[in-house]
């Protein structure tokens, strides 16, 4: 009996018994009825990436899906919706039931779409709530093999002499990485040419045959090919170096704090998700991302875990997050499709 009571505390076995605590006492008729407790989750969860499989996103999703699925014993799945820039996936998260049975995984490519575009689908803030900030993801600044440089200092002295030749690679028109490129290309005073690419293997393909001269673009992204020699990392555009490529210099040793651009995930809900279940969500995602071993798995791929994060935190975070780039996206002039 007492083994009994004890496999009964187990976390689903108590919320289906304090649900049928506040039955019973909802006796019909009463002044004040009791709010019935509704157990979370019941059926499976869908984890809706923007993004295609391989990317950080994905791997972060799932990475948490798997987490989320042990501890709920629920199935949790990840569904990448990639297209259109992003524009698809996250117009599935702003359209779906507030149940808490839907969730995101955000990233800033969400804010910046919303902006590059006269008539969105969505709209990237009002349409969700917050529920964490997932992972901080680097970014480096990567230059052609070829070129006379092993310093951001060198290529900024190679670079602004020559007017207007200088060119760097971004996976689009008023994507993460363009404006990545733009924030250091400003930063540092080059005026340079932004080729903007359909596939990140073609531009990790141009800047191998030195057609393309430098990129700001996420670890994880590019780790591989920094490590077989096929780019060479000059920075990461943070203030201190990071875990996943601690040889390389953070752009601010080099007196250029301007110049830094950090990437963020994060996992959201359809606005008028209940709170009840952003929280539970949100301290069940924190719980995990304390994991040592998930941890060094984001470490791997070149992001830090943020498991310090509130949901009104994350929510300001990306709120920030939009008025910079709204800035950023007018004082370039970058033109919205």
């Amino acid at each position: 009996m007492r083994d009994s009571l004890i496999r009964f505390t187990s976390r689903g076995a108590l919320q289906v018994a304090l649900g049928a605590v506040a039955l019973l006492g909802a006796t019909p008729g009463s002044p004040q009825q009791p709010a019935v407790f509704t157990v979370y989750p019941v059926k499976p969860i869908r984890i809706v990436t923007a993004s295609s499989p391989g990317t950080a996103e994905d791997f972060f999703a799932r990475a948490l899906g798997e987490e989320l699925r042990a501890f709920y014993r629920q199935r949790v799945i990840i569904e990448n919706r990639s297209g259109a820039g992003g524009l698809i996936g996250n117009e599935v998260v702003s359209k779906a039931n507030a149940d808490g049975y839907t969730l995101g995984m955000v990233s800033v490519s969400r804010i910046i779409r919303e902006l590059m575009h006269d008539r969105p689908p969505y709209r990237a803030l009002a349409d969700i709530v917050g529920v964490a900030h997932v992972a901080s993801i680097t970014n480096v600044l990567t230059v052609a093999p070829s070129l006379p440089v092993r310093t951001a200092s060198q290529f900024v002295a190679y670079a602004r002499p020559r007017f207007g030749e200088p060119n760097f690679a971004s996976l689009g028109i008023g994507s993460a990485s363009h404006l990545a490129g733009e924030v250091f290309t400003r930063a540092v005073g080059i005026e340079a040419i932004h080729v903007p690419f359909r596939n990140l293997s073609d531009s990790f393909t141009e800047m191998v045959l030195g057609r393309v001269h430098y990129a700001v673009l996420t670890v994880p992204s590019v780790l591989g090919s920094i490590r077989e020699g096929r780019m060479r990392a000059l920075a990461v555009m943070t203030p201190q170096r990071s875990p996943t490529l601690p040889e390389v210099p953070a752009i601010a040793e080099f007196g250029l704090p301007e110049a830094q651009f950090d990437s963020w995930s994060g996992i959201v809900a359809p606005k008028g998700t209940p709170r009840r279940i952003v929280e539970q969500l949100h301290g069940d995602i924190v719980r995990a991302l304390n994991k040592t071993a998930l941890r060094e798995a984001f470490v791997r791929q070149g992001a830090e875990s943020t498991p310090e994060s509130t949901p009104d935190g994350f929510a300001r975070l990306m709120q920030n997050e939009y008025l910079r780039y709204q800035a950023l996206i007018r004082q370039e002039h970058i033109t919205p499709i």
